[in-house]
């Protein structure tokens, strides 16, 4: 306000982690299929656009991934870039507690006739169906209702805005005679004021709106045509929350994408879609824990001196940099599945680690003293062959506890599969369609409990919070 006084303008600079994953998208899309997308050249009309906001499947799309986002995209169907821009200033408290979304809902599906306060007015609210959604709408009828300038709208926006009832009797009277001056009654005038300032309450800033709903356009056009490029730029980005990673994995699942677990000898830091199957995603080295891109930059050299693939689990450890790559790192990779090519046993790999790596790196430094012969030349360093133990696979339920400790989920299995029929019949809705099902319904659902944290209220009392998995 200070800034203002002295004739300075303020301006907010908003930092999108969703630009980078575009960017991200795009590059991948482009890599694999040699299409370069000008996000800014977009056709704004895309039917596979439409269609997939329209049925809800906003996940990981900018600003309607929540439940009840999700649910008004199936309640409103937008289906042009307006329809997507008022979406976004419509979900807020205000709006949705007073009936004004359900109205435009009603007025856009013809349930109700569209009514303009007057004719003059069409243009300017016939994109939102004759609601008030926006303020430069407010500005734009004191315009072309009253005769004001732009600068004296912003004025009247701003003073409806802060309620000041010295500042609203000034505006009143400036507007009534305004609107006289252009033939129109005083009790109209009076009426079309009292309806402004009602809207200006809820009224949302249509630049900001837009901007945003470009953003949401653009993550819907990709998760639409490119759905794996564009699920895997978002999962690396989202890779540090556990909680949306499950949720998208859940997505692709369901779309019929293949979420593979890490592979030391094909992944790269990110999520990754190959080139020549692009219904998979592979989990990128990043998501393991422990693993830092020090260890990965490592991995990814000795991949490439090895000829762009490891042959044998003993070949890798010998490729590898031990001085970036601790003992840590590696079980973290066993555990996770990141050398299941090998065809060996996890337990069997983890269990033989200590042993193998310390043979790997005997064999690193005899190469690196180049031992030679009596007469000369390099001698041969006869190494005995790697022995891991005879131990077998862990049962699936530890198999798969491990690889949560590694990821944080699971992925390539799940203890409740061994009960699904039994959760399925006790069961009357599984948790993932619980957003879905209307607030005041009764539900059953069953799983596992997975985590459990106790603690005290401040009135003493004991209170748990529990995480159920199906």
């Amino acid at each position: 306000k200070a800034a203002e006084s002295v004739g300075l303008i303020k301006f907010d600079f908003l930092g999108l982690k969703t630009l980078d994953q575009l960017r991200d998208a795009v590059k991948m899309i482009h890599r694999n299929t040699g299409e370069l997308i000008d996000l800014a050249l977009l056709p704004l009309d895309d039917e596979a656009t439409f269609k997939l906001l329209q049925r809800g499947d906003g996940l990981g799309v900018f600003q309607v991934e929540s439940s009840g986002m999700r649910e008004l995209l199936t309640r409103l169907l937008p289906s042009n870039i307006d329809d997507l821009i008022a979406l976004l200033a419509l979900y807020r408290p205000g709006p949705l507690s007073s009936g004004m979304v359900d109205n435009f809902i009603d007025c856009k599906h013809g349930r109700k006739a569209i009514e303009y306060p007057h004719p003059s007015l069409e243009t300017i609210l016939k994109p939102t169906y004759g609601s008030i959604v926006y303020q430069e709408q407010v500005m734009q009828i004191a315009q072309v209702y009253s005769g004001y300038s732009l600068g004296g709208a912003d004025l009247l926006r701003r003073a409806m805005g802060k309620k000041k009832k010295e500042e609203m009797d000034k505006q009143r009277s400036l507007f009534v005679e305004g609107a006289v001056g252009k033939g129109h009654t005083e009790d109209a005038a009076n009426e079309l004021f009292d309806l402004l300032a009602y809207f200006a309450g809820y009224g949302f800033n249509k630049s900001h709106s837009a901007a945003y709903g470009m953003v949401s356009y653009h993550t819907a056009y990709l998760k639409a045509h490119h759905r794996a490029e564009y699920m895997a730029a978002l999962m690396t980005i989202e890779s540090s929350n556990t909680d949306k990673v499950l949720a998208y994995i859940g997505d692709c699942k369901r779309a019929g994408l293949d979420v593979l677990p890490p592979d030391i000898n094909t992944s790269v830091h990110g999520f990754d879609v190959p080139a020549d199957k692009r219904d998979q995603i592979r989990f990128g080295l990043a998501a393991v824990k422990g693993v830092g891109s020090g260890a990965i930059e490592a991995i990814i050299e000795a991949r490439e001196d090895a000829g762009g693939r490891f042959k044998t689990f003993e070949g890798c450890l010998e490729k590898l940099d031990h001085k970036r790559i601790n003992k840590k790192v590696l079980e973290s990779l066993v555990k996770c599945g990141a050398f299941d090519w090998t065809d060996k046993p996890r337990q069997q790999l983890l269990k033989g680690l200590p042993g193998a790596v310390s043979s790997a790196q005997r064999t690193q430094a005899d190469r690196a003293s180049g031992q030679t012969s009596l007469f000369g030349g390099k001698a041969a360093v006869p190494q005995p062959r790697l022995r891991l133990p005879d131990v077998g696979e862990w049962p699936l339920s530890t198999k798969l506890s491990k690889e949560r400790e590694a990821l944080g989920f699971f992925i390539t299995g799940h203890p409740v599969e061994a009960y699904a029929s039994l959760v399925e019949r006790a069961a009357t809705c599984s948790i993932d369609e619980l957003v879905h099902v209307r607030a005041d319904t009764n539900v059953r659902v069953a799983g596992m409990v997975s985590a459990m944290r106790q603690i005290k209220t401040r009135r003493g009392d004991a209170m748990a919070f529990v995480t159920l998995e199906d």
